[in-house]
């Protein structure tokens, strides 16, 4: 564990400072096309990583409570840390992947770059290069305070790629759903719902009994469009009242199966 700043100084704790300002510039990524957090909002971030998003939520208006899930023990850890350093009481952290069902799973944890940790790395696999791919993709359009990226040659991008996924480790955690969480923390509403899991987006929303999908007002997914997923998730959002529904990849994943999908009532 180390620590580092993000792009307006605020101090945080990581695993690897550069991902760190690569989770912040995801931030206003999630927060856009109708995506706010106001006064009194619970945010729920399922794939916390190490709590930057709740972090940040907590920063955006005031008595924001932010409900903060990560399964991987040494991304936790951090992530705990975090919570109590910098929550102010308002970041409430579970150890725990989110699907559609308690069990426990075997994880993928790269220690080179832990916001990659998975549950299905079977994804990457069916398309070897498309790491290296995003890899070159945020080099050309890096976040602020590592515009030096742009000076690395693209070619190295698979070199890059290679070494963050070197020394990939299994790791055995707990998975709850999320309609467990609302029943046990007496959860009333959810104001938006952040989902970066990657590739477990369908079952987190599978997940979800259908006496609670009235409480939530606002998603917003990183959706891996891998077997038409993309057109299921819409489909069935629709099906719960969610008409509002945009979606687009991310500066620099234009060659990725990567979109961030916002959804609204």
């Amino acid at each position: 564990m180390t620590q580092t700043k993000l792009s307006d100084g605020t101090p945080v704790f990581c695993l690897r400072k550069p991902e760190a300002k690569m989770l912040d510039h995801h931030v206003e990524g999630y927060l856009q096309n109708g995506i706010k957090i106001e006064t009194g909002d619970i945010v729920f971030d399922v794939g916390a990583n190490v709590g930057v998003f709740g972090l940040r939520a907590t920063q955006k208006a005031d008595n924001v409570q932010a409900y903060c899930f990560e399964p991987i023990p040494d991304i936790y850890e951090v992530l705990k840390k975090n919570a109590i350093t910098y929550g102010n009481g308002k970041i409430h952290t579970f150890q725990m992947g989110v699907s559609d069902s308690a069990s426990r799973a075997s994880f993928t944890y790269f220690p080179n770059t832990p916001a990659l940790s998975t549950l299905h790395p079977e994804e990457w696999d069916k398309d070897p290069k498309a790491f290296s791919r995003a890899v070159k993709g945020t080099m050309r359009n890096p976040p602020e305070g590592m515009k030096w990226m742009r000076l690395i040659p693209s070619f190295l991008s698979g070199v890059i790629a290679f070494f963050l996924v070197r020394g990939k480790k299994q790791v055995d955690c707990n998975l709850d759903t999320l309609s467990s969480i609302i029943e046990a923390h007496k959860v009333s509403k959810i104001d938006l719902l952040k989902i970066d899991c990657e590739g477990a987006e369908w079952s987190v929303l599978n997940g979800i009994s259908e006496e609670h999908w009235s409480r939530i007002k606002t998603i917003v997914i990183e959706v891996h469009d891998i077997d038409n997923r993309l057109d299921k998730i819409k489909k069935l959002l629709d099906e719960k009242g969610f008409k509002k529904l945009h979606h687009e990849r991310e500066v620099g994943l234009e060659d990725s199966v990567m979109f961030n999908l916002f959804a609204l009532r």
